[in-house]
């Protein structure tokens, strides 16, 4: 039986992080359509839109377009990764908050960091040179 499918899959696309993440996509989808079943519209629309991530799925699994999923998985890892390293940006200057002041440069907006309690104090921003007050 394993031989059948090594040979079955033999030449296609098989699965990669956006089939993974479109897995866990549709299990939201229906986990949603089961607990929204007063409103039958969106429990439907929920369960609706499973299928299709699901049907698409396994589209891209069975295909044998290597250069076209390859292109699509490329263009998630690219997005996805934005978002990580916007989220993480935003956790460590939330993680720098007790010590440190965050301020933008009233010209050229690149974000300073200053230390917190000197009182005011004047800013150079290193990217444009320009200096500016505030208090930290």
């Amino acid at each position: 039986m394993k031989e059948k499918i090594m040979k079955f899959m033999y030449g296609r696309y098989g699965n990669d992080e956006l089939n993974q993440f479109l897995v866990k996509l549709v299990f939201i989808n229906l986990i949603l359509s089961l607990f929204v079943r007063g409103s039958s519209f969106l429990s439907d629309l929920f369960y609706y839109f499973s299928i299709i991530l699901l049907v698409f799925m396994y589209y891209r699994m069975f295909s044998k377009n290597y250069s076209k999923r390859y292109s699509e998985k490329i263009a998630y890892l690219e997005y996805s990764n934005k978002i990580k390293v916007y989220l993480d940006k935003n956790n460590k200057e939330k993680s720098q908050r007790k010590e440190f002041r965050f301020y933008k440069c009233p010209s050229c907006k690149q974000k300073v960091r200053v230390p917190r309690g000197k009182g005011k104090i004047s800013i150079h921003c290193p990217k444009c040179g320009v200096d500016f007050i505030k208090k930290s």
